[in-house]
Formats: C-alpha cells, structure tokens, sequence
C-alpha cells in the first residue's frame, strides 16, 4: 500500500535485515507499547538497552530466517510491526506463529493492525505455513482478530503480567491458511 499524506500509512513490508535507523524506529515503538500498558513480555521501566537486544536477537531470527518482521511505515517512520516465527519444531512444520503484534499509539485506529496481520498470514502461506497460532492480553487485539477471521481457543486467567506488574488473561487463537 502507498499514500504518502502525513499521518497516513506509506508501506508495510517485509524486512530481510534491520538497520540502525529501522532498529531506532522498532525500539521506540515497543517502548510505546510498553509505556501504553501492553503486556508484550516486558515489564516497567523498559531501557532502550533491554529494547535493543530483543530487537538484535529478532534481527538475528529474521537473517537466520527463523523469523520474518513486517513493519509498517508512514511518513515519520516505523509504527507499527508483527512477527511469524517460521522456525517450529519438526513434528509442526506446517505451523507458524504470530508474534509482538504492536501499533504505536500515535497511529492506532487507523486500519493498522489488520493490514499488518494480512500481511502476516500472506507471509506465512508463502513460506508454507498452513495453521498460524498466537496470543494476546488485549480486548482490543482480540476484536480484531476475531474481525479477521481467527478462531478464538480460549483464555487463561492471570497468564502474564501486565507492564507495572498486574495479572492478566491470555487468549489464544488459530487461523488455518487456505
């Protein structure tokens, strides 16, 4: 996708290798996401140092390709990203992951975390993949996978920490790729 008014989304590609500029830019949108309260495995108060090496260990996913990154772009940079984590072990090849679905906050409500999960799951087929599974701690997130066609499993209760330490559920859902 392409439009380049400011504000609006500009791309949402594949990464292939991240640079220093593209690190900055996914670093800054998970502290958002942190700061905002998602629990996306991380706790309060997140360094930028904590943020680099989660995102250099993707990186080293992604040219290993154990993973591929999608990021979305507007005119000011990287806000947002989700992961498929390709690499399972030998009895589930056919199977992948969603992962670290994140929007910044400045660009939520915008069509978004739909087009980055497409995206994902056309990523996926290409490289095989036929069942994606994921999980999420946010009412939000699950609307909108249950919008786009995946199948809601079921909830744990008190499953993960929200970021300043508070319990909260996780649901998991499943989409099979046709």
């Amino acid at each position: 996708m392409t439009t380049s008014p400011a504000g609006t989304i500009a791309a949402i590609r594949v990464l292939d290798a991240v640079s220093e500029a593209q690190l900055d830019g996914l670093v800054a949108v998970l502290a958002d996401c942190v700061e905002g309260g998602a629990s996306v495995s991380f706790m309060k108060p997140l360094t930028e140092e904590r943020a680099r090496a989660f995102w250099r260990s993707v990186a080293a996913g992604v040219a290993s390709g154990d993973r591929a990154l999608l990021v979305a772009e507007d005119g000011e940079g990287i806000v947002g990203t989700v992961q498929v984590l390709l690499a399972q072990p030998e009895n589930q090849p056919h199977r992948g992951e969603v992962a670290k679905m994140l929007v910044h906050r400045r660009a939520r409500r915008r069509g978004i975390g739909a087009l980055l999960m497409k995206a994902a799951e056309r990523v996926a087929r290409e490289r095989g993949k036929t069942l994606l599974v994921l999980d999420t701690g946010s009412a939000n997130a699950e609307r909108l996978y249950e919008r786009s066609g995946w199948v809601r499993v079921g909830s744990i209760p008190g499953f993960a920490l929200l970021p300043q330490g508070e319990p909260c559920d996780t649901t998991f859902f499943y989409r099979e790729l046709k």
